[in-house]
């Protein structure tokens, strides 16, 4: 077994974090404080059968899904969720929808419940109904409740004129989340007086490529609400996490990136009763603990 990075250490064939005994100011470790609600967090897998490109070495997805998937069995979140780009581009529909059935066996063995992002990857050769009928969804975006917390799913692969990704048929850099969805977004989060935790691919914080080109208009919406405590992200594969409207966006790392299993990365989240999260970040993902004041 490689090295891995400090944040996590091999024992017995278990992966354990080392960073989860952070105190609090009374002194006990804040993991004792926390709720039962927790979820692991993958993304950025670009699962495809072909060599390496650069840094991205997509067949070894297969192999670090598998072990973040003996963390999960043994932490035994409430759910799984994976925020985008599950495969990478094929040359034919054929090609993907193999590509698309064999990541989606291995994900789908570590939970019953689980949610899929829509990424762009996903629907580079594909079209959102021929994805979604891989993993069996009817919805690409959509809100879900789970042990006190109200969850949203986003999808902002669509184009400025407000046609769905698919075929090739967009640039990756003009992500949007259209009207229809800006309203449905609204109408939800009115009607919820939950603490709320949003899921999206491309992020919602920055103006690069990297982001939603309306993300301004959803970030209103998602201040308006009061509720909502987080949103996790992935589409730019590196660390970050900014502070907006007291919301935090959190970026997570692809699990794409680099060989072997010191290249790994992968989450827990933990939310306690008064909003207070924890993120266990395995390997190259980095953790956080974020106290409501």
């Amino acid at each position: 077994m490689k090295q891995l990075s400090r944040r996590a250490f091999i024992v017995n064939g278990t992966l354990m974090l080392s960073a989860s005994s952070a105190l609090n100011a009374s002194g006990n470790t804040f993991s004792d404080r926390l709720e039962t609600l927790s979820f692991g967090i993958v993304t950025d897998l670009h699962y495809s059968d072909k060599a390496p490109a650069g840094s991205r070495h997509y067949r070894e997805s297969i192999k670090k899904l598998e072990t973040a998937s003996e963390q999960f069995k043994n932490t035994k979140p409430n759910f799984i969720v994976e925020l985008g780009d599950l495969i990478d581009a094929a040359d034919s529909v054929p090609t993907e929808l193999g590509y698309l059935k064999r990541i989606n066996k291995d994900f789908a063995a570590i939970s019953d419940n689980r949610h899929y992002v829509l990424g762009n990857h996903c629907v580079h050769t594909l079209t959102k109904q021929e994805f979604l009928d891989g993993i069996e969804r009817k919805e690409s975006y959509y809100s879900f409740d789970e042990g006190g917390i109200h969850f949203v799913v986003l999808d902002s692969c669509f184009r400025s004129d407000g046609t769905p990704y698919g075929r090739k048929n967009f640039k990756w850099t003009d992500p949007n989340i259209p009207q229809a969805e800006l309203e449905w977004l609204e109408k939800d989060l009115t009607e919820t007086k939950k603490k709320v935790v949003v899921f999206a691919h491309q992020r919602l914080d920055v103006a690069n490529s990297h982001g939603v080109k309306n993300a301004i208009a959803v970030r209103k919406i998602l201040s308006k609400s009061k509720n909502v405590l987080a949103v996790f992200q992935g589409h730019s594969h590196a660390n970050d996490h900014k502070e907006i409207d007291g919301i935090h966006y959190c970026t997570m790392v692809a699990m794409v990136e680099g060989s072997g299993d010191e290249n790994n990365a992968f989450s827990l989240a933990k939310i306690s009763a008064n909003g207070d999260i924890v993120i266990s970040g395995f390997v190259k993902q980095k953790s956080y603990n974020w106290q409501k004041v």
